[in-house]
């Protein structure tokens, strides 16, 4: 994902409202989030759609290591040896 600019990319809500479809593209276009705020606080968060998907992508991997990494903690892992020799019966 690319980096907020913090000069340009926190709007109040007020301003988004008046605004949105200009937002809308200006998301798309620089695939930079827009952070939404409220009462001078953060609210929400506008991102665009193929990013949010890269980021789930990134945090499904991510997951998925931290459970290899317990498994082999709790000894489940299986030697590269014994691999070697599973594939070798396949073929």
């Amino acid at each position: 994902m690319h980096r907020i600019q913090l000069d340009k990319d926190i709007q109040p809500l007020s301003e988004f409202r008046s605004r949105v479809a200009f937002y809308f593209d200006k998301v798309k276009k620089t695939k930079r989030p827009l952070v939404i705020t409220q009462n001078g606080k953060s609210a929400a968060i506008l991102i665009d759609v193929s990013e949010y998907e890269s980021m789930v992508d990134k945090i499904e991997v991510l997951e998925d290591i931290k459970l290899a990494e317990a498994q082999i903690n709790d000894g489940l892992g299986i030697s590269h040896q014994n691999v070697k020799k599973r594939f070798a019966k396949r073929t």
